[in-house]
Parts: structure tokens; sequence; C-alpha cells
């Protein structure tokens, strides 16, 4: 794939897809709480239909229609064992989740993905579900996973890694464990998990002791289902946004965006930045901040993000990266350790392909230094991607103001935005 110069800027009204965190907690859900849930705005990415494929194969009743999913859950314990491994493709969200749901359940699993998947680190799921008795066996710490389901003891877990991947598979396996799971948290992960758990009536309780956030649940409390309107992806919005930003006469708005305070770091980022970018009618949806996005062309100055940053914009550092390429002083993006285990070594991939694009970039104890020009002569035209959407996806951006720029493996942004590449050509943008 190429992504050339655009002349004439980005403008326009852009069809943004459903956030892809909320789909997969919007299958997962609903499949084990008992009664009937429609779910409308379901983002069907590669990523979330295996997730919905994997509870197909489990027995849900699930049925498509065009616009939205009815899902007729059956209940907690109401999941059957698959007759086939359940493989995952590149979805993290959906190994670490379902590591955490099935191992309360009262079969075998064994959860598979691609090679990129199968090089990420599980123990992080698997060692704090093994202190709570599960029966869990990795392949050197990563998949494919073995999960022998049983029954789980509640205990009292401290979260020292900051994921709401984590979180969120110890959420779902304490939903099915006599008596109360605590777990505290020490940095801000997304809560979208506990949002929904609420929505549905589980008996959990969330509160803030010393800096840190408490969540404590009481299992074996059936869940009761609410409709779901899946509100539309911040992350996969985060390319419009920048691209309206760097690019000359550009002037963009996104509509039904999710808003949660637990990652719109890219937004608070780029405003630091000095962004023209304004929140309209924000609003509440299914308990989640929800708005519209007004963005036009601005004059970007550098910054200095620490990382608490990190912890609200983890998915946004490839196209933040881009966006300080074409600032007017340098930045300095401070603590991205998680940036090298995320679908690649990100923090690699970004230094990489900047310096190939010409632009002055350095990473020293896991921060990033960028300093920008005026002007940027191409190294080397080939982008790699190391098949990571968010990579493929920035360097398309960045294609717009110094392109052309060959994209390598470039069918990896299906994982999360399937229409990008129309979406984006649509507003004026020159991608083929």
């Amino acid at each position: 794939m190429i992504s050339n110069f655009i002349s004439k800027g980005i403008n326009g009204m852009p069809t943004i897809p459903g956030d892809k965190s909320i789909s997969h907690r919007s299958i997962i859900i609903p499949s084990i709480s008992n009664g009937i849930c429609e779910v409308n705005n379901l983002l069907k990415s590669d990523d979330v239909l295996h997730t919905l494929k994997a509870f197909k194969s489990m027995g849900v009743d699930i049925i498509e229609n065009k616009k939205k999913i009815i899902i007729n859950g059956k209940g907690l314990n109401s999941l059957n064992e698959s007759k086939d491994e359940i493989y995952l493709g590149n979805s993290g969200t959906s190994a670490r989740l379902l590591t955490g749901l099935l191992s309360n359940q009262r079969f075998k699993s064994v959860l598979t993905g691609d090679k990129s998947l199968s090089n990420r680190p599980m123990n992080r799921i698997a060692n704090p579900l093994i202190e709570m008795d599960a029966k869990i066996n990795t392949t050197n710490g990563s998949l494919p996973i073995t999960i022998e389901g049983g029954n789980l003891k509640a205990i009292d877990i401290d979260l020292k890694i900051p994921s709401a991947q984590i979180k969120s598979g110890l959420l779902l396996a304490a939903l099915n464990i006599k008596g109360e799971t605590k777990i505290t948290e020490h940095k801000i992960t997304r809560d979208h998990t506990e949002i929904m758990l609420e929505s549905f009536g589980a008996d959990i309780k969330i509160y803030k002791k010393d800096n840190k956030k408490i969540i404590k649940i009481f299992g074996q409390k059936e869940l009761f289902p609410k409709n779901i309107d899946v509100p539309n992806d911040l992350s996969s919005s985060a390319f419009f946004i920048v691209s309206a930003l760097i690019n000359k006469n550009s002037h963009i708005i996104l509509k039904n965006i999710n808003n949660n305070p637990t990652r719109n770091g890219i937004i608070l980022a780029l405003k630091k930045m000095g962004a023209k970018i304004k929140l309209l009618n924000e609003r509440k949806n299914n308990n989640e901040n929800i708005c519209d996005i007004e963005v036009k062309t601005s004059n970007l100055n550098g910054c200095d993000l620490g990382p608490e940053f990190a912890d609200l914009m983890i998915d946004e550092y490839p196209i933040i990266a881009v966006a300080a390429s074409f600032a007017n002083s340098p930045s300095i993006f401070r603590g991205l350790k998680e940036l090298r285990i995320k679908e690649s070594d990100r923090l690699k991939l970004i230094l990489l392909n900047l310096q190939n694009c010409g632009v002055d970039c350095k990473s020293e104890n896991d921060d990033l230094f960028i300093n920008p020009s005026q002007k940027y002569e191409i190294k080397k035209n080939l982008i790699q991607t190391d098949f990571d959407h968010r990579i493929a996806m920035a360097f398309c951006v960045m294609g717009t103001r110094i392109g052309p720029l060959k994209i390598k493996d470039a069918e990896s942004i299906n994982t999360s935005f399937p229409t990008f590449i129309s979406e984006f050509n649509n507003l004026g943008g020159n991608i083929f």
C-alpha cells in the first residue's frame, strides 16, 4: 500500500467504527449474562470477530444482523467446551480476557493465536490466576495456553502492572468465585469492564484509597443484560485528528466518540501541543462519556509528556509521534516501556520508521525524543509494520505530508479499522 501527498487538506465527517475495547466486552459480558442483549454499532474488525467466533464455538446463541447483534446469554455457567482450539488471531484483549473467564468454567480450553500474539507475554494474566488456584499451562509464558477450568478461590490481588486486560481477565474470573475478590490498582487503566459489569448488575464496589483504586467483586451473582450502543473509537479517530492538524486547509468533525477519562490522553496531549480541538455535545451513554470532536489545521508546538500519559494513551504514541514530527519545537515522550510489548515492539518501529522518513529522533531509557524539521527527505521508502495496525495507519498519515510512502503488510489495518482507507480517501486522502 502507498500513502501519498494530499494538497487540499482533510475535510468532512468520517464514519468512525465502534470502540474496539467496548466491542470485545459487549460480546463477552452479555454471553454470560441471563437474558437477551442487543448490541448496536459493534466493531466488526478481525480482532472482535475472533471474540465473536470464540463464543459461538462455546455454544452461545448469537444472531448477526447488519447493524446489530443479538446475544441470548444463559448465565455464568452456560458456556460449553469448544470442539476445537479457540483461535484468537492477533487479539491480545481476547486472549487475556478469555484466559480469566475460562479459568473458572467447568471444561478444558486451548487458546491459540497468530505469530505476533504468540510472542506476547501471557504470564502477566496467568500468574495471578494461578494464585487463585487456576490450572493454566502456557508455552514458555505465551500462547498456546491450556486452561483446565475449575473452582477458584477469592483472594486479594495487588495489581502492579498497569493493564486493563489483566484487570479485566481477573474480574471475569472473579464473577464466578464464591466470596469477595479484591483488586488494588496503583495506576489508571481503562475501566470499560467495571462500567459494563455495574450496568449488568454485578455485585461490584469501586473506591479510591491512598491514591489507589480498589475494586471488590462478590461472585456467583447472575448478570442481567441491558442493550448496548457501542460508541465510536477514539483510538481510530486519532489518525484523522492528526491528519487534520498537520495538513493545511483541513477541518473535520467526528461524531459519537468515546471520551472515557481513562483513555483520553491523546486529546489532552494534542491540546497541550496547541491543537485546535473542540469537544462538542458532551453526554453519557451506558455510563460512558461520549462527545463530538471538531478539529482544524493547527500550528503544533512540541511538548514534554510524562509517564502518566502512557496510562491514558498507550495505543496513540505512533500517531502522536507523527504529529510531533511536524511541530515547531522538540518533544519528549517519557516512560514508554509498555510500547515494547504491544502488537509489536512499537517503540522500535516508531524510531525505525521515523528515521527512515528523515526525522531526527532517538530513544533513551524508554523515553522518545523527536526533533522536528521543516522538510524531510525519505531515506528508505518502506515502512516496516510487523503487522501492527497502528503503525501502518500512523505512517499512512505521515505519507500525507512527505509521501509517497510504501506501507508493508498494510492488511493488518483490518484488525481494528477495515474501512480506514476508504474513509480517509473520502476526506481527500491519497492512499492506494
